[in-house]
């Protein structure tokens, strides 16, 4: 059986940002930006676990 994860299309990795041109300001306001991204995955993964676990226990019965 395929697992989840092998279905999904293969992404390429994004190039990592040149950071040298950035000015201290910059750099602090790009962290900010990457911890609410970083958030929001989270947020994302907790819900489709709370999904999972939903199903899960739907078909457990």
């Amino acid at each position: 059986m395929m697992e989840e994860d092998e279905l999904e299309p293969r992404r390429m990795a994004p190039k990592p940002r040149d950071l040298a041109p950035l000015s201290i300001a910059e750099l602090e306001a790009y962290i900010a930006e990457m911890e609410a991204e970083i958030l929001r995955v989270r947020e994302a993964i907790a819900a489709k676990r709370r999904q999972r676990g939903g199903a899960e226990a739907l078909f457990k019965r």
